[in-house]
């Protein structure tokens, strides 16, 4: 079986205020949010804030869902005419199951679809996260460079390679 792959099926979809629960699961596990932006959660209220203006306000924040229930998302953000950018997080308890990647490859499908103004996508990771390293370049994005002291986490300032994956590149078959 393509390791890419998974068994697992899963749909993206807008977020919900009902997804709340689900969100604190995922958001309040320091290993899931130890590379993102945001901080670990602690309340729903924390979580449904984050819905009523993270995710419901951006142009494109889906949740990714198994069994109706959300495990992560995937989202563009810093549109600037032909390029944005692209981050995922997924459920640590869904960690090594291809669901990051099938995600991140249907999303790649649908953001250039909804958006053909966009020619490039581009991610950041921290040159530690060797799990979205792999994802990203499963899902056929490409490794640009290192980029020194450039990303703010959490109180320190990181390392990130960036990665781009452009509107003519081939996104491979999609399995969820």
């Amino acid at each position: 079986m393509d390791p890419s792959s998974s068994s697992t099926t899963f749909i993206l979809r807008p977020f919900k205020l009902s997804d709340a629960d689900d969100i604190l699961e995922y958001t309040g596990d320091d290993q899931v949010t130890k590379f993102l932006f945001m901080e670990t959660m602690t309340t729903r209220d924390e979580a449904l804030t984050y819905i009523k203006h993270v995710c419901m306000p951006l142009s494109w924040h889906m949740s990714i869902c198994v069994n109706n229930c959300s495990i992560g998302f995937v989202s563009t953000y810093g549109h600037e005419g032909h390029k944005a950018n692209i981050g995922y997080c997924v459920a640590r308890k869904y960690w090594g199951q291809g669901i990051a990647t099938g995600a991140l490859k249907m999303a790649v499908k649908m953001v250039l679809k909804d958006f053909p103004e966009i020619v490039r996508l581009q991610a950041y990771t921290d040159v530690e996260n060797i799990g979205s390293q792999r994802v990203l370049e499963k899902a056929g994005f490409k490794k640009e460079g290192l980029l020194r002291k450039n990303t703010l986490i959490k109180g320190s300032v990181v390392d990130d390679f960036i990665y781009s994956f452009l509107s003519t590149d081939v996104i491979e078959a999609v399995n969820h």
